[in-house]
């Protein structure tokens, strides 16, 4: 029987071989491609040299390694100052980082804030196109921020000097105030109380802080008794005489700053 020839492999590299090569290429493009999209800042890799020479002794012309350095020359009690070293070298990269995170943010914040004044405004049209309605333009003003529609009814409309049961006078008003709060519901409605400079010596209540608190809470629970306005959402609060709008030298002037302010924040209010 003849001997059977034995074969014998080709010559070259193995097969595999070849397909190892082509990824080791693959990965070597990746990388120099994610190199090549880097950008490498001169001034900033000329301050990291600088600090790091300082610190280690390295990267200076015939200098040697961290052995002379003032941080691990001393022993392994100093890796601790190392490692602060580092979190504060750390901290100036962060720092720059987060600067320019902080320009996107408030670039975004204003965004925000311009998309919410323009939301309020819509509200702030529907709102007074409602006051109109009820005939009641002069009794309220409406204005309105990035955060809410402010309603500003007069203190004398609704109470008399120095009270703080609602007027009878006042009830219609507060009853067609009531209606427009119900269409939003769902967003925070706050009440504050306002007053003049004048003291209340003498009177029912030891100071303006009281008198306001008590119009604030006596607007408050007449909506809770009067309207489907959860009490939950509604939030009542007397500011006294600290945030006037006018001058309070004048009758004109604290007739202004005896108000209650309505506001509707915004919140899922646009409907």
């Amino acid at each position: 029987m003849a001997k059977r020839k034995e074969e014998t492999p080709p010559p070259g590299a193995p097969a595999w071989m070849a397909t190892f090569s082509d990824l080791m290429n693959l990965l070597l493009c990746f990388f120099v491609l994610l190199f090549a999209m880097s950008t490498v800042d001169e001034e900033k890799m000329k301050d990291v040299a600088a600090s790091m020479n300082q610190s280690f002794s390295i990267w200076s012309a015939g200098a040697t390694a961290i052995g002379d350095g003032i941080l691990i020359s001393n022993g392994v009690s100093q890796l601790n100052e190392l490692d602060e070293y580092i979190n504060s070298t750390g901290k100036t990269a962060d720092s720059e980082i987060d600067s320019e995170e902080m320009n996107e943010y408030e670039y975004m914040q204003a965004a925000v804030e311009q998309e919410q004044l323009g939301e309020m405004e819509e509200l702030a049209e529907k709102v007074q196109e409602a006051i109109d309605e009820s005939d009641m333009e002069d009794e309220i003003q409406v204005n309105f921020t990035s955060q809410y529609v402010q309603l500003t009814l007069s203190g004398a409309i609704l109470f008399e000097s120095g009270e703080v049961k609602l007027k009878e006078e006042a009830i219609p008003i507060l009853n067609r105030v009531g209606i427009i709060l119900e269409r939003y519901a769902s967003s925070i409605i706050e009440i504050e109380g306002h007053t003049d400079t004048v003291p209340q010596n003498g009177k029912k209540y030891e100071n303006n802080d009281e008198l306001s608190a008590g119009r604030a809470l006596s607007v408050f629970n007449f909506f809770v008794e009067n309207t489907t306005l959860d009490p939950a959402k509604v939030k009542h609060s007397g500011r006294g005489e600290y945030v006037p709008v006018a001058d309070n030298s004048t009758p004109e002037g604290r007739a202004k700053n005896r108000r209650v302010e309505i506001r509707i924040y915004h919140y899922n209010i646009i409907q």
